[in-house]
């Protein structure tokens, strides 16, 4: 029975690779399956906008076509960036305000090189680049999870001298274990968390948490650039082609425009625009205020005994200058060209996850729509691997938060340019939303939900099949 699944997907996946033409690119054309045609653009992901970079770096570079002009944006961006905040009051008053109670002292403490944070590897070890959200798990007026009555929406481990930082967090494992259809076995790890030290009392009784790690932040202006039309021309809420795959956008509040806009960015698409998601992060992981976030991330409990007028740095804290620096420097971090996009393996992987249902939700291409502050961004042909779109991705996934549309078990899918680099700049491979996959492979076999079919379909590959599948995605 397993033999003859195998060989079903194998026919599967040869006349899939001799007929796939692209989500809307041109025909290949020769002899599809012994010697596909990939189209040359597929070698750089951003377009024109690449970076041929390929070093620690790669996440780090400046749209390739950035007006020279305009470069003393982007370093001026990138500085703002790197640097550490302070405490206030100081000399330094472009640069105080901290906390009082904080994730990182800078983006890059958590961002490094511009790229994924790691969860701790052992329970000893600090959760530097892995933050908590809190909240219940039904959401309060304004359409997210309530906050913890003590905590708020987020834990914050450091704080300022003189205030007591949040709590922390003891990470251990439990080993899953599986096998393949052809027998081979596997084992991941689900993580569990031990919140300890918490300095203001116990977290409220209905409250649940949402690990994530910070996610690379190159290739984010060219999200930005896609057109509503083309991402809600994705959409399949109720699941019209019985695919098994319903994704939907995440309408959410647009506090820079006002009104409502398409949530493209962080792990549940909770922000409609880099200015937005910029700036909410800066306020909430660093305790740094801005006209979109005025507020500290300080609870009512916790006023009572932190003084928080004493470490303001300024109303706001980040002027609207510095954050047009920060926004401009969000949208111009090009993503890295692909290494060996040709490699008979990786084009054989290529196919195989378009055949087994991966490319459903990891759209590999668009066209980006016009920008008017940013021409370099406008009518790129790019591959990054995401629709943006919310999905259901079961139960073993789910945290309980809900993000105004996206719900306990729902997540934005991220995009895969840049994957196979990871390890190379951020000195780790670990992968998803909380960090728990060391690598492509535990990834796939993490989906559940909407991703159920597709992994189950991965699982009764050959062990070369999969292997060209993993080869693709680190090429990616």
């Amino acid at each position: 029975m397993v033999q003859s699944s195998l060989q079903v997907r194998s026919v599967l996946i040869a006349a899939f690779a001799a007929t796939w033409v692209g989500c809307g690119g041109s025909g290949s054309g020769g002899d599809a399956v012994s010697a596909p045609i990939v189209p040359a653009e597929e070698e750089f992901p951003g377009g024109s906008t690449t970076t041929a970079l390929i070093s620690q770096l790669s996440f780090s570079r400046p749209l390739s076509n950035l007006n020279l002009a305009e470069a003393d944006g982007f370093f001026i961006g990138s500085s703002l960036f790197d640097a550490p905040w302070v405490t206030a009051p100081s000399s330094v008053i472009s640069r105080d305000g901290l906390g009082p109670v904080f994730n990182a002292r800078a983006c890059s403490g958590c961002h490094p090189r511009d790229g994924r944070g790691a969860p701790p590897l052992t329970e000893t070890e600090a959760a530097l680049a892995l933050l908590f959200r809190l909240g219940h798990p039904t959401p309060g007026p304004s359409g997210v999870s309530a906050p913890d009555s003590v905590y708020g929406d987020q834990l914050q481990p450091a704080a300022v001298q003189g205030v007591d930082g949040e709590g922390n967090v003891a990470v251990g494992h439990i080993p899953v274990t599986g096998s393949y259809a052809d027998g081979t076995p596997f084992e991941l790890q689900r993580p569990v968390y031990d919140f300890v030290d918490l300095a203001y009392g116990p977290l409220d009784a209905e409250t649940v948490l949402s690990p994530r790690v910070a996610p690379a932040v190159f290739g984010l202006g060219l999200l930005a650039a896609i057109t509503e039309d083309d991402l809600l021309a994705l959409e399949d809420p109720d699941d019209a082609d019985g695919d098994g795959v319903s994704g939907r956008a995440n309408l959410v509040p647009d506090v820079v425009n006002g009104g409502t806009s398409i949530g493209r960015f962080g792990w549940k698409a909770g922000q409609p625009s880099l200015r937005q998601q910029s700036t909410a992060a800066f306020a909430g992981d660093i305790g740094i205020t801005s006209d979109e976030f005025p507020d500290d991330p300080v609870t009512d409990e916790q006023r009572g005994v932190i003084d928080v007028d004493r470490y303001d740095g300024g109303d706001p804290e980040l002027d609207a200058n510095a954050v047009g620096h920060v926004e401009f420097y969000m949208h111009t971090i090009a993503p890295p060209k692909r290494r060996a996009f040709r490699d008979a393996a990786i084009v054989e992987g290529r196919a195989t996850f378009r055949a087994i249902g991966c490319a459903e939700c990891h759209t590999p291409r668009f066209e980006t729509g016009v920008l008017a502050a940013f021409p370099e961004l406008s009518n790129q042909t790019i591959f990054p691997y995401t629709d943006l779109l919310l999905h259901d991705m079961g139960p073993d996934l789910a945290d309980g938060i809900v993000e105004h549309g996206a719900d306990g078990a729902e997540w934005r899918t991220p995009p895969l340019w840049g994957v196979g680099l990871v390890e190379a700049v951020d000195g780790h491979p670990r992968l998803m939303h909380g960090g728990r996959a060391r690598g492509v492979e535990e990834a796939i076999l993490w989906h559940g939900g909407e991703g159920e079919s597709a992994k189950q379909r991965f699982m009764e590959l050959t062990a070369a099949e999969r292997a060209a599948l993993i080869a693709f995605v680190e090429d990616l």
